[in-house]
């Protein structure tokens, strides 16, 4: 079953921040744009490339007034220690949301039971609470902050313009179609 409009669901859980412990919960996400970065684990290989590599772009997300949530199995504590060992790890300025119950990871529909760890699992929500897109890949298989971003705008892009979307590869500035019965099978 398909997590693709459907509103995130409640949870609370503990988070490491700019130095210090928070809360967080559904009620932080409402009113803005989110990305839910979920990742199998701390002191990994795959993980601290993609979590760098969100960092590397955060700025470039709170222009666009979005805010990032990465999500693993561990706890708020081994995040804090991660990012005070990492160079990597130490860039990061956006929440690292613990999830050792799993609760929130099952929320989103990532776990790998069998592991008790979060698949490679990539959510963009609407300010409404709505998951407006998933991407899953492997344990082995790397995401990219860049198209991440041309994700988040052209989901932007799509819910401001009603009646428009955005075609493959599309790009800010890009044309957009219009769905009409004219448009059928002249694509």
């Amino acid at each position: 079953m398909s997590v693709i409009n459907t509103a995130i669901k409640p949870f609370k859980a503990s988070a490491y921040q700019s130095g210090k412990f928070i809360d967080v919960s559904e009620k932080d996400v409402l009113g803005k744009w989110a990305v839910f970065f979920f990742y199998p684990a701390d002191f990994t290989f795959v993980c601290p490339t993609e979590l760098g590599d969100v960092a590397d772009h955060y700025a470039e997300f709170k222009k666009m007034g979005v805010e990032i949530y990465s999500v693993s199995t561990d706890t708020h504590f081994t995040h804090k220690a991660w990012h005070d060992s990492s160079e990597t790890i130490g860039k990061i300025e956006y929440v690292m949301i613990g999830d050792p119950t799993g609760t929130l990871t099952r929320n989103f529909d990532c776990m790998r039971e069998e592991m008790g760890l979060a698949d490679r699992g990539t959510f963009i929500v609407d300010p409404q609470g709505v998951i407006q897109a998933v991407e899953v890949t492997a344990e082995g298989i790397g995401r990219n902050a860049e198209d991440l971003l041309r994700k988040v705008k052209a989901a932007q892009y799509v819910a401001s313009h009603p009646g428009e979307v955005c075609p493959a590869k599309w790009n800010e500035g890009s044309a957009t179609l219009t769905p009409s019965f004219d448009l059928v099978g002249k694509i």
